[in-house]
This record gives structure tokens, sequence and C-alpha cells, in this order.
């Protein structure tokens, strides 16, 4: 089967790799975090503070080292190996588990990305620009993006434009939450209450994607990681998952602070939704600008990661080549055609109008329904397709498998409740 860029043969170390700079291998693990708080994500996040206030802090901080684990095996598996996920699936497996493997990335890819047009609309509309026009300009520019022939120049868009969520930021400081109430709220969790379970399963699902997986397996090697460049990369992961989470919560609190202090249990539909309800706090102009930027710089860089990951999935496992290194060819025709595709009719059903926020959630609850599958696949590549010096071993092997199984076993307890609420 055809490798994922240039050769199919396992990254080895390179003696020069300690002095490579850190923009040289930092990058996989920063733009695909920032693309995990996409635009879906926020909206999440933030439908969560206004309805629960701090009673979801707690959870986003203990996902930071499950997110960080799921994406460390999956470094190590890019870098080991040279094949990306749906490729060594496939290899590993045999090619019809390897098309299983693409149907919870396809369905993630294609949710995700409605979301994520559905925020560049809904940011649009806060500055008077109707969708037909700021739709089409950001499906132009992100296919730009995917032809330009260098992963490491379109990573490097992605991670500026993805930066503008940290926007949340200074609107969270002028919130002006209350220490103590946070303090107190990271002690309320009404486990027995199912709206509180369901929006739980929405931020767990928010937190780890098919499309991560697939993303950063393929990323490490088209930007040519090799295993001399492993601890940095996983510190590049690290780094990526404190900042994610640490923006969810930032939005939570934001809201908590201020509708659901304020207002109670209240519901929000749209983007605009979140920026009218912060501006009595913020100032009209103000929450217009912060929520309508950071939305839209997440939902642009989430757009071009998971455009990618679907493409590079589905390419892996029919065997196509598909390097953003490479110009559009006779041998990577069929790669950027879904890559276009995608874009083209995602673009296109956002403008037949979509409710942002409840699609948020129901995208982030299916992905919590699809993790048992995705963790799976995780966990037993990990232990066959990588040599032995290169797995895990000791307690973390069993800290990492026992954190996966209860997040497993969380998700299949939610299927009865998810499918009749969705």
């Amino acid at each position: 089967m055809p490798s994922t860029s240039a050769g199919a043969a396992p990254a080895l170390a390179e003696p020069a790799a300690s002095r490579r700079g850190l923009l040289a291998v930092w990058g996989p693990g920063l733009i695909v975090m920032l693309a995990d708080t996409d635009a879906g994500c926020l909206v999440t996040a933030a439908q969560s503070g206004a309805q629960w206030g701090y009673a979801l802090v707690l959870p986003q901080l203990l996902l930071i080292p499950i997110l960080y684990m799921v994406q460390e095996i999956t470094v190590r598996l890019g870098v080991v190996t040279g094949k990306g996920h749906g490729q060594l699936i496939a290899e590993t497996f045999g090619r019809g588990w390897g098309v299983v493997s693409v149907v919870p990335l396809v369905a993630s890819s294609i949710g995700a990305l409605l979301t994520e047009f559905a925020g560049v609309a809904g940011a649009g509309e806060l500055f008077g620009v109707s969708p037909w026009i700021t739709v089409p300009v950001a499906t132009a520019g992100l296919l730009a993006v995917g032809l330009m022939g260098s992963y490491r120049r379109a990573e490097r868009i992605g991670i500026v434009v993805g930066l503008a969520q940290l926007l949340f930021v200074p609107a969270m400081l002028l919130a002006r939450p209350d220490p103590a109430a946070i303090l107190s709220g990271l002690g309320r969790i009404p486990i027995g209450d199912q709206g509180y379970l369901l929006l739980l399963a929405a931020n767990v699902g928010a937190v780890i994607m098919p499309w991560m997986i697939f993303y950063q397996q393929t990323a490490v090697i088209d930007k040519g990681l090799t295993t001399g460049d492993l601890k940095r990369e996983r510190r590049d992961t690290a780094f990526g998952s404190v900042l994610t989470q640490g923006v969810m919560i930032v939005v939570i609190v934001a809201l908590a602070a201020t509708v659901w202090t304020h207002h109670g249990n209240k519901a929000l539909n749209t983007v605009g939704d979140i920026a009218t309800a912060l501006a009595p706090f913020l100032g009209g102009g103000a929450a217009a600008v912060l929520v309508g930027l950071a939305v839209l710089g997440a939902a642009l860089v989430a757009a071009l990661v998971v455009s990618l990951a679907g493409s590079w999935g589905l390419a892996d496992v029919f065997g196509w080549r598909h390097s953003l290194n490479e110009r559009v060819g006779r041998s990577n025709w069929r790669f950027f055609l879904v890559y276009g595709l995608i874009h083209v009719v995602g673009a296109a059903l956002v403008l037949a109008s979509v409710n942002l926020v409840q699609l948020a959630v129901e995208v982030e609850v299916m992905n919590a329904l699809l993790l048992p599958l995705v963790l799976g696949f995780l966990l037993a590549l990990e232990a066959k397709a990588l040599p032995r010096e290169h797995r895990m071993r000791g307690p973390y092997r069993w800290v990492v498998t026992a954190l996966c199984v209860v997040v497993i076993g969380f998700a299949l307890s939610m299927v009865p409740q998810a499918v009749t609420a969705l």
C-alpha cells in the first residue's frame, strides 16, 4: 500500500534531531489541539457555563491527562512506523477493519465541518456580513491553504489563525468571575441529573475526537519528524492539551460568571446569542469582537484540520498518495478531490441554515459514542504495530488503559439516553 508521504519505512532517529529548532518539531500537537477547541467545542462550553455554571470545570481538568495520553500514542505510531492511522489499521488488521475505522472518522469529520462553517457564518453575522459572503470566502481560503504544496506553511497559517480563540481570555476577565464561586463549583457534580450527564458526554466528545488521531499521526509524518524528535513532540502535545482545555474552562467560566449567575439556566441557540448574552457584562462592541473573532479563528483552524484528517484517512485506507508537500498530480488527485469536495459540500449544507448550538452538542455527543471504536483501535495498534521498545510499559500502560476503559464505559452507558435525546 502506498505510503502517507515520501516512503513507507519507519522513521529513524537522526543524529542532528537534538539540534533542530523548536518550530522544526513543534506544530502538529499545537494545531490539532487548537482545532480540538473548535467552534462546536466553544459553543458546547458556552452552553455548559450558561446552563450548569461551574459544574463542568472539574471534568475539563480531569480530561487533560486523558487527552494527552491518547494523542501521545498517536505521535509514537506516526513517528515510529511512518504510516497514517488508517493505513496502519488496514495493514495490521486487514483492509476490512481499515474501512471500518474510517466510518467514525467520516461521521465525525462531516459533523465537525458543518459546525465549523456554521461558526464562520455566525461570526460574520455579528459584524453584519452575510453567510453568503463569509462561507464562500472561508471555503476558498481553506482550499488555497491545502494546495500550497507545503505542510509546514499550512500548519503555521492554521496555528496563527487558531490562536484567535484566546480572545475568550479577556472576555472572561471582563466578566469578573468570583474565585470563591469557581472553587465551590468544582465540588458540584450533579451526576444524577440526566441533562447534566448528556452535556457531560458532549464535553467528553468535544475533547477526544476521531479526526484528531488521524490528523496528528499523518501530520508528524508530513512534517518529517523522526524518533529523535519524540520528546519534543510530546512536549508540543502536552502544551497543546493544557491550552485547549484551558480555553474550554475560560469559556465555561465566562458564561457561568455572567449568564448563569444572573439569569440561571438559559439556552443559547446561535453564536449571536452568546455575544448578546455577554453584551450586558462586557459591552455590546466588546462582546461582538471577542466572541466573533474567537469563534471565527477556532472554526477556521478546525475546518482545515478536520478536512485534512478526513481526506488523509480515506486516502490511507484506499492507498492514495496524500502528502501536502506535493502539488496536485496524477498520483494524488483523488486526495485533493476529496479535500475539495468536503469543503464545498459542507459549505453548501451550512448555507441551507443550521442551528449551531444544537448541532454542536449533538456532534460532540456522537463523538463520545464513537470513542469505544476509536480508542479500541488505538490501544490495539499500540500493542501490535509498535516495536517493543516503543510500547507503553509498567504503571503507565495500566494507567492509560484504565483511563481509556473508563471513558469507553462512560460512552457506552450514555448510548440509551443519547439515542433518546437525539
